[in-house]
């Protein structure tokens, strides 16, 4: 099955004496494809521990910054939206899990 890889990788193959049969994404598809691999990489992260963890949430960050791009967001407008939400409504590093209400 096609699957987006990124950039560099039609080169390291070549590198490594093969062909890649590459084609390059219509807008849809692209933004078709970056969902799909974005899926791909959480269930990759959810999978994971220690160090492959890590390794799995800079491959969700990538495909994070491609679909902000997508948007017409660069990263640091994903990321001025996310810290207005913090300011709003707070972040997660209070570990907080709610029961419902009484």
């Amino acid at each position: 099955m096609p699957k987006l890889v990124r950039d560099r990788i039609p080169g390291i193959i070549r590198a490594d004496s093969a062909e890649p049969v590459i084609t390059v994404a219509a807008h849809e598809e692209y933004v078709r494809e970056l969902r799909r691999k974005l899926e791909e990489e959480v269930a990759e992260y959810l999978e994971a521990d220690g160090p492959q963890a890590v390794e799995e949430l800079a491959d969700i960050m990538e495909v994070v910054h491609a679909l902000a791009a997508v948007h017409g967001r660069g990263a640091d407008g994903v990321e001025r939206v996310r810290q207005a939400k913090a300011d709003e409504r707070g972040a997660f590093t209070g570990r907080f899990i709610w029961h419902g209400n009484r």
